[in-house]
Parts: structure tokens; C-alpha cells; sequence
């Protein structure tokens, strides 16, 4: 059985969209035993939710109200944002927080915010998959520190250095979400550090991707991250055994609440 490390995985709303609450929050897991905190990455949502919050500036917050947790944004739709600017936020908080970040990375949805089609963005989700796969070649090639190089159908960047690099090497880990049985979000994250599969069902799904992205993968013997997303209350031992490594907390965005996250954080982690 994989070693299962547990974090509270927050929607940044309402209740939640206060940056300095969440870091008080990150800090009592960290008392409490908890591995990560990780936060939603959305520019809104559908109604009753009014209040969002900027991933990344609460994980700065995030960053320095703690000293061991991992953090990060679970997950980040590349395709909405410029890879250049994320490589500069990334190499930043990784050093902010010691080398403590994980980016978590998706295709993003339009379908509970309509934060896509309201800012103008690709609505077409193989579009969507090209920009998240130049992003990634970007980024990869930015936490190197030499001259980046990069003329793609998407994105141009000519000969710029993101200096200083990310205290982890070679890089940030990324772990690519994706639906479970669907191969190409499998193959992008064979190509990485992780896969965090989205609407898991059952333990046998975790199983299932841990057989083929072990098939997938260059070196199948160097570690590897599968985070699963569960209830508070979920019992996470089946998950484990079948080869999760991470359990991220799920908490219903329309209604979580400061005290909801801080009961679960205080009952201890996994």
C-alpha cells in the first residue's frame, strides 16, 4: 500500500475568499498533522456562490503562515492563462515557500461559471488540450533557467530566461487532471509527476490508472503522485491500497464554510 498523505483541497468562495482566513486555516492543519492545502482555481461560479478569491495570492498567503505543507492550485486551466506569466508565479511561490509547490493543471470547464465564454476564452476543449500542452512545454523549459525558445501555434516565447528558478529540481511537480478512462489526459500525465482524476466513482478506478500509467511511463519505478478527491468521512484505506498516494478533501462549494473546514482539519488527517 502506498504511503497516503491527506490535505484539504478548499473552494476559495464566499465563506473562503479571504486570503489571510485560509492561511490561518492552512496553519492549523499544519498543527494538526495535515500534508497540503490546495485551492480551487476559478474567476467565478454559479449562483448562490458571489465571493471568489485569486489562487495565487492566498497561497502566497498560504506560503508564509506555514513552514512544511504543500500547496498549490488544484487545479489551474492553463489554457486561460499566459504561460509566461505562470512560469514568474511559480519559480516565485516554489521559493516563497521553500520549494513546497505543486501546480496542479487541467483543460478548466465553462460549465459552472460560464468563466470561459464570459472573458472571451477557447471554449473548444482540443484547442484547450494544445495551449495546455505548449503551457507545459513552457514551463518545463522556463524552471531550467536557460534561454527559453518556444514558437508554437498558441504562444511565443524568444530567447527569455525566467531567472531565478523554482528551488525544486528540476522543476515545480505538476499533476495533470483528468476523467478516469479517458487515455489522452492519461498519456499527459505519464509525461509528469501526478494525475488527479476527476469524479472518481470507486477504488477499482485507481487501480485501473496506476496499471496504466505505470505502462505509460519512461522510468514506471521513480515515484508518482495519484491524488483522489473524497468526502470527509470517506474511508481512504481502498483508495490507498489500490495505489492513491494523496487524499484531498472534498467540501460542496455552494455552501463550505470556515467552520465546516476547521471541524474537518480537527479531526486529524488520514
Amino acid at each position: 500500500m502506498a504511503r497516503l498523505r491527506s490535505a484539504l483541497w478548499l473552494p476559495i468562495f464566499d465563506d473562503l475568499a479571504d486570503p489571510g482566513a485560509v492561511a490561518r486555516l492552512a496553519a492549523e492543519a499544519e498543527a494538526a498533522g495535515w500534508h497540503g492545502v490546495f485551492v480551487w482555481d476559478h474567476l467565478s461560479w454559479r449562483a448562490p456562490v458571489r465571493q471568489v478569491a485569486d489562487p495565487w495570492i492566498t497561497l502566497a498567503a498560504i506560503a508564509t503562515a506555514t513552514a512544511a505543507i504543500r500547496l498549490g492550485p488544484m487545479v489551474t486551466p492553463l489554457a486561460r492563462r499566459r504561460p509566461s506569466k505562470v512560469a514568474r508565479e511559480t519559480a516565485t511561490l516554489d521559493r516563497l515557500s521553500g520549494g513546497r509547490l505543486t501546480l496542479g493543471v487541467g483543460l478548466g470547464s465553462d460549465r459552472f461559471g460560464g468563466e470561459l465564454s464570459a472573458t472571451g476564452e477557447e471554449l473548444d476543449d482540443r484547442r484547450r488540450g494544445q495551449q495546455l500542452d505548449e503551457s507545459l512545454a513552457i514551463l518545463a523549459a522556463a524552471w531550467s533557467g536557460d534561454p527559453v525558445h518556444h514558437h508554437g501555434e498558441h504562444y511565443t516565447v524568444d530567447g527569455m530566461r525566467f531567472l531565478p528558478r523554482p528551488v525544486q529540481r528540476p522543476g515545480v511537480p505538476v499533476w495533470a487532471a483528468g476523467f478516469p478512462g479517458n487515455l489522452k489526459p492519461l498519456r499527459r500525465a505519464a509525461r509528469l509527476d501526478g494525475f488527479f482524476p476527476v469524479n472518481l466513482e470507486h477504488p477499482d478506478q485507481v487501480a485501473e490508472i496506476a496499471t496504466t500509467i505505470s505502462e505509460l511511463r519512461e522510468s514506471p519505478a521513480e515515484p508518482y503522485d495519484i491524488a483522489v478527491g473524497l468526502a470527509p468521512g470517506t474511508d481512504p484505506a481502498p483508495y490507498a491500497k489500490a495505489g492513491a498516494t494523496w487524499w484531498l478533501t472534498e467540501f460542496a462549494p455552494e455552501t463550505v464554510t470556515l467552520d465546516q473546514v476547521r471541524g474537518v482539519l480537527r479531526d486529524g488527517p488520514a
